[in-house]
């Protein structure tokens, strides 16, 4: 198999956490397929990590809890964090191979 990071994606949490949504949405199917939807680019790379929490967030919003379950979903170095209940992204670049070193954003 491949050597996948540290930090494994349990198949159960996703399925745990895609439940949660589910049933939050019970009355709302279209939050849960759009949220489908925006997973299934995010796994085909059509959107990046800040663009997928960003549409994630906005998909949820109001549902704090939601969106800090997440932070299941991303990769190492990404975490969503609430700060006097505002939604903050925090962002620690992973020792990767060996690059030029990315530009500040």
């Amino acid at each position: 198999g491949t050597g996948g990071g540290p930090k494994q994606l349990r198949v159960e949490d996703a399925l745990e956490y895609l439940d949660l949504v589910k049933k939050r949405f019970d009355t709302q199917p279209a939050v849960y397929n759009q949220f489908l939807e925006i997973m299934k680019e995010f796994k085909a790379q059509a959107i990046d990590t800040p663009g997928v929490i960003d549409r994630v967030s906005r998909l949820f919003k109001g549902s704090r809890e939601l969106v800090l379950g997440f932070n299941t979903f991303l990769p190492p170095g990404y975490k969503i964090d609430f700060v006097n209940n505002r939604m903050q992204v925090q962002h620690t670049p992973q020792p990767g191979p060996a690059g030029p070193p990315a530009p500040p954003p």
